[in-house]
């Protein structure tokens, strides 16, 4: 009798510890939690007409106003489940790049004009916070594939300086707003530690005066170290493009940043 009760004692807590080991589908979780790391690689080309109506210098920012080209930028994400087929992803996108160039020609930028041999200091900035609804019309333990709707407050600013003895200048430019997006979300689990994660968002509208798209993409491979652990690594794309005739606001946006991502994922 006491060896039975041993042995029953001892088939608990081998069940008790196998279930503690038991990996929760990526696609069940309620909570998740990305932070890691983004190394971009950018395109900038930027026109800024003048509040006059004279047009302005069409640009290479990386190559005529000495914009770094790459850098690190912060990876954050946080989705939240509500029910088995509703839920909302918060992501925030910020890029800010510094460059400093001695001018080579002549420059009209906004209601400024770059002369060459100034030397100029060139700051851009891109912020963008995104809210999305996804709602999951496939989902079982293997995959899951969601519609989404996002609203994505977007901050665009750029800023020229010169400062010598004979001239200063600083000019500064600042387009604001909320984008809607469309796309697609979804999870594939190749086996209990191994999935696969990817997302596609774009919006594109051509309005009074303005002409413009967002889009963002990306692809990753995921690592459960523990099943509330996983480590990722992959591919993001942002693109950007805005072309306005707005008066006094008229010129040319375009935006394309791409690169390597590396991440830490806490779920449950």
């Amino acid at each position: 009798m006491i060896r039975n009760g041993i042995l029953a004692l001892l088939l608990v807590l081998e069940a008790g510890a196998a279930h503690a080991e038991d990996y929760l589908s990526p696609t069940e979780e309620r909570v998740r939690l990305s932070l890691g790391a983004v190394y971009v690689d950018s395109k900038t080309t930027a026109q800024l007409d003048s509040s006059a109506g004279v047009t302005g210098t069409l640009l290479n920012a990386e190559k005529d106003l000495g914009l770094s080209k790459d850098d690190f930028e912060a990876k954050f994400q946080l989705m939240l489940r509500v029910g088995e087929r509703n839920r909302v992803r918060f992501d925030y996108f910020s890029l800010d790049r510094t460059g400093s160039t001695t001018i080579d020609k002549d420059i009209l930028f906004r209601n400024v004009e770059l002369l060459p041999g100034d030397p100029v200091n060139f700051n851009l900035s891109i912020d963008v916070l995104s809210i999305t609804y996804e709602y999951s019309f496939i989902h079982n333990e293997r995959f899951e594939l969601a519609a989404t709707l996002g609203v994505n407050d977007t901050d665009i600013s750029a800023r020229a300086r010169v400062n010598t003895t004979a001239r200063n200048v600083d000019q500064t430019e600042d387009q604001a707003g909320p984008f809607p997006t469309i796309g697609l979300d979804g999870t594939y689990v190749i086996s209990k530690r191994f999935y696969l994660d990817g997302r596609v968002a774009y919006f594109k509208a051509d309005l009074d005066h303005l002409d413009g798209s967002l889009g963002f993409y990306e692809l990753s491979a995921l690592y459960r170290l523990r099943p509330n652990i996983s480590f990722g690594l992959g591919l993001q794309l942002v693109k950007a493009h805005l072309l306005s005739s707005r008066a006094s606001k008229a010129g040319l946006f375009d935006f394309d940043t791409r690169g390597p991502e590396a991440y830490v994922r806490v779920a449950f």
